[in-house]
């Protein structure tokens, strides 16, 4: 997939890096007063000339969509789960916006080791996104939601329904299948941006 995108991804491709000077901890992103964050948040919004919310819900599509791309894949490939733990993450700013990887993973099985995985890595930066930029959790969720919906509709091929509905809250129930894919319950906020069709997956379009 990387080759296939030029590199431009927000992974590594071998998920464990050896962390230097480029690469800052994720555990400093809810480090109070959450300075690192707000510049995260403050750069994407500033990119597509959104407002601070926008900004806010955007980085997570990205950030939530590559911590849970390797998981979701593993889950649908052979079993074997990643798992990058919270204090072993590190991320970077790239020109697509962030990238990850951890100074070594574990191996779990089983989707109830993705589930422990969002509560011990996801929902530390959500609670503190969501406060500081005035997003609803439920928004930041639905792009986690849509991580496991879309490299298996798109990627390798996969039951995204059950490993949500075995993963369980707080992302179970936030997708829906239709014929030829799915859509979110949940809105990103990109089709709030000027001059921008709306995703695909989008909630909005889907109700008319």
């Amino acid at each position: 997939m990387s080759d296939a995108r030029d590199g431009a991804i927000g992974v590594e491709p071998s998920l464990v890096i050896t962390p230097d000077s480029g690469w800052t901890p994720v555990a400093e992103l809810v480090r109070a007063p959450y300075t690192l964050l707000d510049r995260l948040v403050e750069r994407t919004a500033g990119r597509w000339n959104a407002p601070r919310h926008v900004g806010a819900a955007l980085l997570w599509k990205a950030y939530g969509y590559w911590h849970t791309f390797p998981m979701a894949l593993g889950w649908a490939l052979d079993g074997r789960i990643p798992i990058m733990k919270f204090r072993d993450t590190y991320f970077r700013e790239t020109a697509t916006g962030i990238s990850l990887g951890a100074s070594r993973i574990s191996w779990e099985t089983g989707a109830a080791a993705i589930g422990a995985a969002l509560a011990e890595s996801q929902e530390p930066i959500v609670k503190v996104l969501s406060g500081m930029a005035k997003v609803g959790p439920r928004t930041l969720w639905g792009s986690t939601a849509e991580a496991m919906a879309h490299p298996l509709t798109k990627v390798v091929k996969g039951d995204y329904m059950r490993l949500l509905r075995e993963v369980g809250k707080p992302v179970d129930g936030l997708v829906r299948p239709t014929e030829d894919g799915y859509f979110r319950r949940t809105c990103c906020l990109w089709v709030t941006l000027p001059d921008v069709e709306a995703c695909s997956t989008c909630c909005i379009p889907s109700r008319n």
